[in-house]
């Protein structure tokens, strides 16, 4: 962890020193992870990845990013609240939190905030479009970290949730934190709509009926050196991102004026 980099491990004598050009606030959720992964699967891997990339940002582009504190606070869908310690955070309470977060920012002089996401269940576009009503001058940007490059690149069966892609990642990070041994095979059963399936309308999907061990594909072949080469490739997507972030001065700039789609 880099204290210049890091909040989790920073302290005011260090950050008082440094101009941030943006702010990177990993968001996940409390939740189980099939057998043998943490509840803070989401948040831990959130914060992992964003800290990286920070740190890559300031070495390779010069680029000062300051990583939040991961924040656990997970939408679930229905079923989710049956399972022991797993926590549902409504919309309006990670919007409420958001919007603090802004605030503050804000107030302190920041202009630039990415969301890096860990956990499916959480949509912000609602929020930040409120958020641009509020702070127009203030850019928020939303990204899931586990979709930043295509998941079937780097695993051999990737799934969609405590699948080869966590699993991998988080034994590259914490290995400690893995037991492999213990994992359920991650086996779901799909919808019985044939138009669900093919994604012609969504519904939430209720945990306990599509899952008995929590996960959605098998983490048997996981491992840390697929962790490690997707985690360094994200890591360097994003710090390409927080480069082209600080070279722009206002919203406008995000547009490229010379050319009409």
């Amino acid at each position: 962890m880099n204290q210049e980099t890091d909040l989790s491990c920073s302290t005011y004598g260090k950050a008082r020193g440094h101009r941030y050009e943006i702010a990177i606030l990993p968001w996940g959720a409390t939740e189980p992870h099939n057998l043998h992964l943490p509840y803070l699967t989401d948040s831990i891997l959130a914060h992992d990845v964003a800290a990286d990339a920070a740190e890559l940002a300031l070495r390779q582009y010069g680029v000062r990013a300051m990583v939040l504190p991961p924040l656990p606070l997970g939408a679930q869908n229905p079923g989710q609240r049956d399972l022991a310690f797993c926590i549902h955070y409504r919309h309006a309470t990670q919007q409420a939190v958001l919007s603090d977060i802004v605030a503050s920012l804000h107030h302190q002089g920041l202009r630039k905030l990415l969301i890096v996401n860990g956990h499916g269940g959480n949509t912000f576009k609602c929020m930040i479009r409120d958020l641009a009503v509020d702070y127009p001058d203030f850019i928020v940007l939303a990204s899931e970290w586990f979709k930043v490059l295509p998941a079937k690149d780097y695993f051999d069966n990737p799934g969609d949730h405590a699948d080869e892609l966590e699993t991998s990642v988080m034994m590259h990070y914490h290995p400690e934190l893995v037991n492999l041994e213990d994992a359920g095979e991650g086996a779901a059963h799909p919808f019985a709509l044939e138009t669900l399936r093919q994604s012609v309308a969504w519904v939430p999907r209720h945990w306990t009926k599509v899952t008995s061990d929590t996960g959605i594909g098998n983490p048997k072949l996981a491992s840390a050196e697929k962790g490690k080469r997707y985690a360094a490739a994200v890591a360097a997507k994003y710090a390409q991102l927080l480069h082209e972030l600080v070279s722009i001065e206002s919203v406008d700039d995000l547009y490229d004026a010379s050319s009409i789609v």
